[in-house]
């Protein structure tokens, strides 16, 4: 991500707004710009690849926003053997940015060579034509610009010998007039307005342009504010013996012996220096999306990249090339580029680190004191200097973790087999745990061999007990690819058990080598179907991809009735998820559970009668409590491995459907702690995720946000698609933080849901972001989402509108769309089906709705008392969100009756209510003053407060904005709407108010 600007950076209006941070930047560009503020200075330092030139580039980009010049100098490898390459480099810059009107204020014409960092940017006078013309007889280069007129005979002579337009005297340059001679034309420069001036790759700059920056930054005034953007050197300067010490450059003038060279520009201060540290796995996502690149991997992406976005980018782009689609239970496809990324961060380390750093990779759980028993005397040394070039972090204990999981794997994957066993062997001497010991003696033998797989395979069971769930996959597996091939029986049933451990651990990596392992080989039917139902099992979201394997465990069942009974269970799931058949899923789930019944298998039925409930349900079926009660008997009679995709959740979740949100919150908090101490990472997620959604209708707003945030970490870390857990905190973010937040991880949640083909998933992420949509206003954008998920619900034949409360919202999005024959048509469709099915909440949600469209229709004395009960009718369901939504309602309604007083009583109550519920967006909303209860008239009198009524509450929001100057670019961001939107949104405004530009637009708001 070091993107060096070729040529300048993009012009702007002085006091235009800046552009974006780069992703996940925003914390600390505020810092950087806070510390150019405070103290002119700041140094960015970090890894290579971790964006550290592109938040230099934003910060750039928005001091030219405000009207500064901008000087950009980037330094090469190269230059440090070039006496004065960068400083005739800034001087170059300056020519190219700034010119002075003058007898020489020329175009500049750069040569081949010199790098221009601002040539058009901010702050720069153009020079006139006539005098343009007057100095095409001047010789082209720097001093053809005339920028350096006023400098004094020796020190312009100094900088001509420097800039190569003048020759080198046999003495060479007068250092001192050279430095002064830098120093003024800084100076001079900042005389006519702020400069910044941002010094990229600073550890490449030559000793002579150190030198001759650091005395003219030391006289430069305040106004000058200057960003170095460094890569430390952790293994010393040995790359800079053959450079010339400074002030013995190629001129030859005497130099100062003796004197060291230090890159740093000034001292720098724990205060102005600014680590730019990896990205969270979550802005990996983001930053995978922003490239468009598939973002349904990012946990596995940040994983193999340590948050670096250079080398997360690599592995993105590695992904999205691969010939077929990459499944989540397959090893990620490393290019050639990604794997060469990871060569340059390694490739730096001297040979004895790389040797060190080797046996930490093939080390279980490496420390220093490890790596030095198995044969590297100076590990500490080793691993401290890996540490500062940031291939490792080092804790206090002598424990160590790479920062990349692509770092470790290069090293082992171009590691020869030598290397490796060595290495292996020499470990298994030293560790302490014989589990490890067992491990590693596995590792260093390339020959089959029972005894030792034996060994392996009881150390498995070791791990297996002491909970250690991924440890045991690893150790199933490397059991059953040490077992010699001539007991192939004992090879098979060793990769089954090894598939299923790693089913159990969420190793789909592994649960897949196993399966590819065993059906290689000539196992039997029911074999090969525990290991495909082991791969399924864990495909999360990613079933669409697995058809050849429901296939052919569908052939190797037959006969097979357990069996046929599990994959029955299988199939059921991925008609639902991948395909959107709940038709088809309820017949497999009933199939699925009749014929575990047969054989006895109360555990398998009780899974099929789960997912034969939530088929039921969703159909509008009667019968959906029934058949969830059958299901919870039985697993209470035969304990449930886990509580993903059981009973007991599902019985919570139809509590969520019906609103009977106490309850359902009440039996999470008492399943949270077993799943904390025995559950799978799928069962923690399931738990968060629901627990997540309960809070955020009941109004728990931060806890919502605290487990939704939760449920994302443990779903990214255990390499999951993302999808669900960001539907969950776009749910957050819509009750309680940030719309802006919410709309971006709705539309993250639906592009992972395309991805990974989860029909489920995707119609609730379409309705959590057009519900988003709506609520900022963005009714078109709304309105098309809104349409989608009805699409997408008829296809899917969902009936209970409970499971997905999308009529209501599509409902006011046509309103505000000024379709109310329609809206009254989604009303009429939902209802007698809401009342059949008892949900009343539901009925709640489309009386609001009912009661806009009366109010549109005109008889809005009927809609306030219809907002009035329903307000009162959430309270009393325990629904603050929507009874403080009704509110607003109301109040937008008493806006219309000329009721201001009702209105301001209805909007200070659904404040009242979002700020005990900690509801901060819609705080936001209802604090908001509306221009129809302005205190004084209107010019027009009561023509224009009727007009101002007229407005709806996105119209008005608009209104304001533009009415105090924003443009319609600033109004879109404010807002999130597009330019588009915005633009038609005020042909409306104007139209009801009869007016015909922004300033009478300000004339019709003004008190």
């Amino acid at each position: 991500m070091t993107t060096v600007p070729n040529g300048p950076l993009p012009a702007r209006a002085p006091g235009a707004a800046g552009p974006p941070a780069p992703v996940g930047r925003e914390e600390l560009l505020a810092r950087l710009e806070s510390v150019l503020h405070a103290r002119g200075r700041a140094l960015l330092t970090g890894p290579a690849g971790v964006g550290k030139t592109e938040v230099a580039l934003a910060a750039a980009a928005r001091a030219e926003a405000r009207g500064e010049t901008v000087l950009w100098l980037t330094a090469l490898p190269a230059d440090r053997a070039i006496p004065g390459a960068a400083a005739a480099a800034l001087v170059a810059s300056v020519a190219s940015t700034v010119a002075w009107p003058g007898p020489r204020a020329a175009e500049t014409v750069p040569r081949s060579g010199e790098r221009l960092a601002a040539e058009d940017g901010p702050g720069r006078t153009a020079a006139p034509a006539g005098l343009a013309a007057a100095a095409d007889a001047l010789p082209a280069g720097v001093f053809a610009s005339g920028v350096f007129d006023d400098l004094p005979g020796p020190q312009r002579t100094a900088v001509a010998m420097l800039c190569r337009e003048a020759p080198i005297q046999q003495g060479g340059w007068d250092p001192i007039a050279l430095r002064l001679g830098i120093a003024r034309i800084l100076r001079v420069l900042t005389s006519r307005g702020p400069v910044l001036l941002v010094v990229d790759g600073a550890e490449f700059l030559d000793p002579d342009s150190t030198d001759l920056l650091r005395f003219a930054l030391h006289l430069a005034p305040p106004s000058l504010r200057v960003i170095a953007v460094e890569t430390p050197e952790p293994y010393g300067d040995t790359h800079r013996s053959d450079a010339p010490e400074p002030g013995t450059g190629a001129a030859g003038h005497p130099g100062r012996p003796g004197a060291g060279h230090s890159a740093h520009l000034w001292v720098p201060s724990e205060a102005d220096l600014l680590l730019v540290p990896p990205l969270q796995a979550d802005e990996i996502a983001e930053l995978l999306i922003h490239h468009r690149l598939p973002s349904r991997m990012a946990g596995r992406i940040h994983r193999a990249s340590g948050g670096n976005p250079r080398l997360a980018l690599a592995v993105g782009r590695s992904l999205a090339d691969a010939r077929t689609p990459v499944h989540h239970a397959e090893a990620l496809t490393l290019s050639g580029r990604a794997r060469d990324l990871a060569r340059q961060l390694l490739g730096a380390a001297p040979p004895p680190v790389r040797a060190t750093l080797l046996l930490a990779a093939l080390a279980l759980r490496p420390s220093a004191t490890l790596v030095r028993r198995a044969g590297r005397p100076n590990a500490e040394a080793d691993l401290a200097a890996a540490e500062r070039a940031g291939l490792v972090s080092l804790a206090e204990d002598g424990s160590l973790a790479f920062t990349a999981g692509l770092l470790p794997s290069t090293l082992v994957h171009d590691a020869c087999w030598a290397e490796r066993s060595a290495g292996h062997a020499a470990l298994a001497e030293v560790v302490d745990d014989p589990v490890e010991a067992v491990r590693h003696r596995a590792l260093a033998s390339d020959r089959p061999d029972e005894e030792l797989a034996a060994e392996v395979a009881a150390a498995a069971e070791t791990a297996r007990r002491r909970g250690n769930n991924a440890l045991a996959a690893e150790l199933a597996l490397l059991a059953a690819e040490s077992t010699p091939g001539r007991d192939g029986a004992r090879r098979i049933t060793r990769l089954v058990d090894a598939a299923e451990e790693a089913a159990r651990a969420a190793r789909a990596d592994l649960a897949m080598r196993a399966a590819t392992d065993l059906l290689a080989r000539d196992a039997s039917p029911t074999d090969r179907v525990r290991a495909r139902l082991a791969v399924l099992d864990t495909a999360g979201q990613g079933l669409t991809d697995l058809d050849d394997m429901y296939v052919h465990a569908m052939e190797d069942s037959e006969g097979e009735t357990a069996l046929r009974a599990a994959v029955q269970l299988r199939l059921a799931v991925k008609y639902v998820l991948a395909d959107g058949d709940p038709e088809r899923s309820r017949t497999a789930a009933m199939e699925s559970a009749a014929l575990a019944a047969s054989v006895g298998d109360p555990r398998t039925a009780a899974q099929a009668l789960t997912v034969q409930a939530r088929m039921e349900r969703a159909l509008g079926s009667p019968d959906a409590e029934s058949v969830l009660a059958r299901a919870r008997e039985l697993e209470l009679a035969e304990r449930p491995l886990g509580i993903r995709n059981a009973a007991q959740i599902l019985t919570i979740r139809h509590a969520l459907f019906d609103d009977r949100l106490v309850d359902a919150r009440d039996e999470l908090n008492a399943l949270l702690p077993l799943v904390q101490r025995r559950g799978s990472v799928e069962d923690a997620i399931e738990l968060f995720r629901t627990l997540a959604e309960v809070e955020s209708r009941i109004g728990a707003c931060g806890a919502a946000l605290a487990h939704a945030g939760q449920s994302l970490a443990l779903t990214l870390e255990a390499g999951l698609s993302p999808g669900p857990a960001w539907y969950a905190l776009a749910l957050a973010e819509t009750a309680g933080g940030s719309l802006g937040r919410a709309a971006s991880y709705a539309r993250r949640s639906v592009q992972a849901s395309e991805e990974e083909g989860d029909r489920v998933f995707l119609s609730r992420s379409r309705y959590a972001l057009g519900r988003v949509q709506l609520i900022n206003g963005d009714v078109a954008a709304a309105l098309e989402t809104l349409r989608r998920v009805q699409t997408d619900e008829r296809a899917q034949s969902t009936v209970d509108p409970s499971m997905l409360r999308w009529h209501e919202e599509l409902a006011e999005a046509l309103l505000a769309h000024d379709a109310v024959e329609e809206a009254l048509a989604v009303l009429a469709e939902v209802r007698p089906v809401a009342r059949r099915l008892g949900r009343t909440t539901v009925l709640l949600g489309c009386d609001r709705a009912q009661a806009l469209c009366l109010a549109a229709e005109g008889r809005t004395d009927e809609a306030a008392e219809l907002l009035t009960g329903t307000a009162s009718r959430f309270a009393g369901a325990g629904l603050p969100l929507e009874q403080g939504r009704a509110l607003m309602a109301l109040a937008r309604v008493e806006r219309k009756r000329r009721r201001r007083s009702a209105a301001q009583t209805a909007l200070h109550a659904a404040a009242t209510v979002f700020e005990r519920a900690g509801a901060a967006p819609w705080l936001a909303l209802a604090t908001e003053a509306p221009a129809g209860e302005l205190p004084g008239a209107a010019p027009g009198g009561d023509e224009t407060a009727t007009a101002l009524a007229s407005l709806t509450e996105a119209e008005l929001r608009l209104a304001r904005l533009v009415g105090q100057g924003a443009s319609n670019q600033e109004a879109a961001a404010k807002l999130f709407l597009s330019v588009k939107t915005v633009e038609a949104r005020l042909t409306r405004i104007y139209q009801k108010l009869d007016v015909r530009s922004r300033a009478q637009l300000a004339t019709a708001l003004r008190p």
